[in-house]
């Protein structure tokens, strides 16, 4: 059974992880001036069946060409059960991204197949994997636990289709699964990222879905428009008075310890080792975000 990762473990903010489609240049250029946390290049439900092998060649050229600074790059593939799909593996297996995100993961089998690939290329590159199926759903503590797998995605609009079930502004019909990939994800001790906002342009039923989304436990929000990165970054992020009070509280409970007592209280309120553990993180989330822009 895999446990909840060390809080002394480094934290990387992904508050933002935008998709960007690899069949257009020009917003591979933009994505340098993008302030997401992370980039995902989109090889599959973005790109074409044409243009397939063409949006392969330009990710690999905008790599080599731009410069994406503290940005975190992950790739999406096709699947490999997909004629795209080992080309894309091979193409970037070594590239300079941080992972490889493959999607409609529903086996084991599926991520033994990816890393076997990934090995006999030396590559070293991390696994995310996408859940977008009923099966996955219900079968998500085997993926989950897979020590491969480095993050969770949750892919809602296949999930819908998959479901029969429509897309509503709260999402109230998602709410089992939603709410099961968030507990098997903490079970697992990792991290997992909310799916895309197809109404893009209504920014006040976004920032509803993301406020939810965060309260559910999700890490980060995936997204398919600039505009929406704003909202996410406040959304799971925290703000000045939030990292103030996780300071606090730290130095609260660190003087209550030094005293020998298992509690400490912050202006009327009770603090135990649970409230610190989670100041940790919020302190070093902000830490994070300072190291990452040089300040």
């Amino acid at each position: 059974m895999s446990s909840s990762p060390s809080s002394s473990e480094p934290i990387t903010p992904r508050r933002s992880l935008l998709y960007m489609p690899g069949a257009n240049s020009r917003a591979l250029k933009k994505a340098q001036t993008l302030d997401c946390d992370t980039i995902i290049f989109d090889l599959e439900d973005a790109v074409a069946p044409a243009a397939k092998a063409e949006a392969r060649s330009q990710v690999l050229d905008a790599l080599a060409l731009h410069d994406y600074g503290h940005r975190e790059l992950v790739v999406r593939c096709n699947g490999l059960d997909t004629p795209w799909g080992l080309d894309d593996l091979q193409a970037f297996a070594n590239a300079p991204i941080a992972a490889l995100l493959f999607p409609k993961i529903e086996t084991t089998a599926q991520i033994d197949a990816i890393a076997a690939a990934l090995v006999a290329l030396d590559s070293a590159l991390a696994l995310w994997i996408m859940i977008e199926t009923p099966t996955a759903v219900l079968d998500l503590r085997d993926l989950a636990e897979d020590e491969r797998v480095a993050c969770l995605v949750m892919g809602t609009s296949d999930l819908v289709k998959e479901l029969r079930a429509s897309h509503t502004p709260k999402r109230e019909n998602l709410g089992y699964a939603l709410q099961r990939c968030v507990m098997v994800a903490r079970h697992a001790g990792k991290e997992i990222f909310d799916g895309v906002h197809l109404d893009f342009r209504n920014l006040e039923s976004f920032r509803e879905v993301c406020e939810a989304a965060r309260a559910m436990g999700f890490d980060g929000k995936t997204l398919i428009h600039p505009q929406q990165i704003v909202i996410a970054n406040e959304v799971f992020g925290y703000g000045s008075d939030a990292v103030v009070h996780a300071q606090e509280v730290l130095a609260a409970w660190e003087s209550a310890l030094a005293a020998g007592k298992g509690v400490a209280e912050l202006n009327g309120q009770l603090i135990e080792n649970l409230h610190a553990e989670e100041a940790r993180r919020v302190v070093a989330f902000a830490a994070a975000l300072r190291q990452r822009s040089g300040t």
